[in-house]
Formats: structure tokens, sequence, C-alpha cells
């Protein structure tokens, strides 16, 4: 298993980050160099406890469909979406808001295996971790902008 662990600093109040971070509007926002799109599940606005969203993109020129749902709720401090199909074995990705003095602390914790063993391994070593972290870390500035911004997403 791999752990990808970021924190981002926001000059924004507690709810609102946490709405950015549960937007599908913004993910896809953040998303755009991939293709993303929300074809299933909850496809805009502010996903929930429970709810799934199905993701089709394209990753290292091959076309991918992701089924995520939100497992944990703590609103606004915490969130957790699971990988429920896809082509990892598996993740979690936890979001965690600390609010400090009417900022924000966003941290994130992204926990993922790779499918096909000690090749998967190797994957993640040459280059997976490296890719998924620089995903996270985009879709973290485009959060950060937009909650101190005066641009309202859903």
């Amino acid at each position: 298993m791999t752990q990808i662990e970021l924190t981002t600093h926001i000059n924004a109040p507690i709810e609102r980050c946490f709405d950015m971070a549960r937007s599908i509007d913004l993910h896809l926002i953040s998303t755009q160099q991939t293709g993303e799109q929300a074809i299933a599940g909850r496809t805009s606005g502010l996903i929930g406890l429970g709810e799934t969203v199905t993701w089709r993109a394209r990753h290292f020129g091959i076309r991918q469909t992701l089924i995520s749902k939100i497992t944990e709720f703590n609103y606004p401090y915490s969130f957790t979406d699971e990988m429920v199909s896809g082509a990892f074995k598996s993740f979690k990705h936890q979001h965690i808001f600390t609010a400090i003095n009417n900022q924000t602390v966003m941290q994130d914790i992204f926990i993922f295996e790779s499918p096909f063993g000690i090749i998967g391994e190797w994957v993640n070593y040459l280059f997976l971790e490296r890719y998924m972290s620089n995903l996270l870390q985009k879709r973290n500035g485009v959060i950060k902008e937009t909650a101190e911004g005066n641009c309202l997403v859903n």
C-alpha cells in the first residue's frame, strides 16, 4: 500500500473549504487535463454520505472508469471516499479540515494499492505515486484558489 499525505493552507472558512472539496463540479475543473467526466450517481453539486459517483477519464492514454462512494461524513471536519470499483486494487481518500482563525488547514490522506502484485509495486515506485500526488496537488490548488476567491461553485 502507498500513502500520500498533503496539507494545504486556505484563507477561507472551514465550511466553504469543505464544500469545495466535495464539489463534483470543482473536481471536474481540476481534472480537465484527463477529460474526466462524472457519468453516473452524483454527477454535479455537492456529494454526501452514502452517495456514489462514477468517473470516466483518460490516464496514461487508457480510458478508465472508477466508482467511489462517500463512506464517512462529519460536516465540516472530515469525509472519506473509497473506491467501489476501478483500476486500483483499493483506495481510500480521507479529507480532514481544521479551522484556525477563520482559515482552514485541509489535509488529504490518500491510501491506495495497485493491482498486479509485484508489477504494480514497480509501477507505483516508478511513476504512479508521483502521478497521483501531482493530481491531488493540482486539485487542492483549484480548491484553494476557488475558496479564497469570490467564485461560487457547487
